[in-house]
């Protein structure tokens, strides 16, 4: 047969799923297949009659046992007693019935399940066989609890029933296939890898055993599938393995992970859970230590299993202890966690510490914290809305506190106007509004003084002083475009305004369209770029009410002066308008 995949196949038996072995006269010589075959075969005759001279010992202990649906299956009863004649009695076997309770099973019931003494055989079981079974022989009843699985059709093996097996590196691994009640009908063995077949051994219902040195690549899943014929049918039964091979940590140095001891602020009453997490092997032993001097506190428990995991290739475990409902018994003591390896042990301190008071009760901070989101809630709001409402607001604010910009400063006109004077075709609208209009709202119904050329300035003057020193004198220069506004007449008001405006700051310019910017020739570039909010744009039917958003946005641009038609104003004008 050869070596396979690296396997030293050498001779010897393991009985099947008992972990019992041949015995020490047989297990203590092992040869190479290459020696001297007389003598490996005379001592595998006497291990094969030797397993069947023990063959009582193939019974079947286990209380729950679990089988692969279509496969042969046996039960045989453990005897507990040596009564004397306990051999020559009959054993009756039953089966549990829901509904009609134990029903006895006779020999000659079915030609699939039969009876031989103290041995129940399915030939082969099915899921109907699902269920408890009973042996009685005396007053001795063994009980087996029958659980069938079904046949996982797409694999080699079914995973339920695969069976795992752990193994260092570099440690010892034997792999071995033997089923020693089938072998009279046993008439072929093989043993897969990974549903691959590595080994097969004919008209023998054993593989010799494989004996290594555990290696990485050697993990994976291992069936053992056993071919046999009874009464002429075929059927095979299948053993699976998990090998997996496991870092060696013989190297490793137990210890528990964190600070020795560690302090844990709690309240009177309520549940702690306290994690002690260490580095160690399988044989090292975790646990923890809370026995007083007079016993343990009946409220503490440690938990009866630990959690384990691997992080780069090492192994950890952790344990917890579980204290319910804290008392004053419980504070101040030392919870002692340790694990003992041999020739010594680490330790881990836990120390429970009443919790003091907080620096701000809770219901003070709470009660803090909504009244500072409500607060800046109401803020961000308030000025939200001071930024949609602001001329408003600023109007409500100068009629409120009745504040005057005109005092002192020696300027005579809250505004120069300065319009298209020559009446002419379509520039009778910004004639008529110059002229009437603008000082009648102005002047009439607010309280502002005009400086208008046609009417405050005397005939027969010198145009060009005047105009200077009246623009001087006015606090904002009104300005109203349209198409034909910059005519010869008042480009120079225009120029001197803009000088006072932009380059001396005496003065702040108001736009009144009547055109739009763009279609007004030859326009200075500075008036194309006053700020939005300077510029604003009649509408003859919507601007006319003296409360309409074109009078309100001109008064905010205006300077702010206290006057009885002001104030009186205040009874028709809204609080609050959005702007447009």
């Amino acid at each position: 047969m050869g070596d396979v995949h690296g396997w030293i196949w050498r001779e010897g038996i393991l009985s099947e799923g008992t972990g019992l072995t041949c015995p020490a006269v047989c297990r203590g010589t092992v040869y190479n297949r290459t020696s001297s075959m007389h003598r490996g075969e005379l001592l595998l005759i006497i291990c094969v009659l030797t397993a069947k001279s023990t063959s009582g010992r193939n019974c079947i202990s286990r209380h729950h046992v679990s089988v692969v649906e279509g496969e042969p299956f046996y039960l045989k009863y453990c005897s507990s007693s040596a009564a004397p004649g306990r051999e020559a009695a009959t054993p009756k076997w039953y089966k549990h019935d829901p509904l009609h309770g134990h029903a006895e099973l006779h020999p000659d019931a079915s030609a699939r399940v039969t009876l031989h003494h103290d041995i129940l055989e399915f030939w082969p079981v099915e899921l109907e066989d699902q269920g408890s079974y009973y042996c009685q022989l005396g007053n001795d009843t063994q009980e087996w609890k029958v659980n069938v699985v079904k046949r996982d059709k797409q694999s080699c093996f079914t995973e339920k029933q695969v069976q795992s097996r752990h193994v260092r590196v570099t440690k010892s691994l034997q792999i071995a296939c033997n089923n020693s009640h089938y072998k009279e009908w046993i008439h072929r063995t093989v043993l897969y890898k990974n549903c691959t077949k590595i080994a097969e051994e004919n008209n023998r219902f054993y593989l010799m055993p494989i004996l290594k040195n555990a290696e990485f690549e050697d993990r994976g899943y291992y069936s053992c599938v056993f071919f046999l014929r009874h009464n002429g049918k075929p059927y095979n039964i299948t053993k699976t393995f998990n090998i997996v091979i496991a870092e060696d940590h013989s190297n490793i140095i137990p210890i528990i992970l964190g600070p020795k001891l560690t302090s844990v602020e709690v309240e009177l009453g309520q549940d702690v859970d306290l994690n002690c997490s260490a580095l160690l092997i399988e044989e090292d032993l975790l646990y923890w230590n809370f026995q007083k001097e007079n016993g343990a506190e009946p409220n503490v428990h440690e938990d009866n299993r630990s959690s384990s995991w691997t992080l780069e290739g090492k192994p950890y475990a952790s344990k917890i202890l579980r204290i319910q409902k804290i008392n004053e018994n419980n504070l101040n003591f030392l919870y002692n966690c340790a694990v003992a390896y041999p020739g010594s042990k680490d330790i881990k301190s836990f120390v429970l510490l009443r919790k003091g008071m907080a620096d701000i009760p809770r219901h003070v901070f709470t009660g803090g914290m909504t009244v500072a989101t409500v607060l800046s809630v109401a803020v961000l709001s308030l000025g939200v809305v001071c930024i949609i409402y602001r001329v408003d607001v600023v109007l409500c604010y100068r009629r409120w506190v009745g504040s005057d910009e005109t005092l002192a400063d020696g300027k005579m006109y809250d505004a120069f106007v300065s319009y298209l004077r020559e009446r002419g075709p379509g520039s009778g609208e910004e004639y008529t509004f110059a002229v009437e209009t603008l000082p009648t709202a102005l002047e009439g119904h607010f309280g502002y003084k005009l400086c208008i050329f046609e009417r405050d300035v005397e005939p027969g003057g010198a145009a060009v002083d005047d105009l200077h020193s009246l623009i001087q004198k006015s606090r904002r220069l009104i300005i109203l475009l349209s198409k034909s506004y910059l005519s010869h007449q008042v480009r120079y008001e225009l120029e001197s305004g803009l000088h006072a405006a932009l380059v001396e700051r005496k003065i702040k310019i108001i736009l009144i369209q009547f055109a739009p910017v763009g279609d007004v020739p030859l326009l200075p570039q500075s008036l194309k770029l006053l700020k939005s909010h300077r510029v604003l744009t009649w509408k003859a039917e919507e601007s006319l009410s003296y409360n309409s958003r074109f009078w309100k946005n001109l008064l905010y641009l205006m300077p702010a002066k206290a006057s009885k038609a002001d104030r009186d104003l205040s009874e028709v004008l809204p609080v609050l308008a959005e702007v447009y």
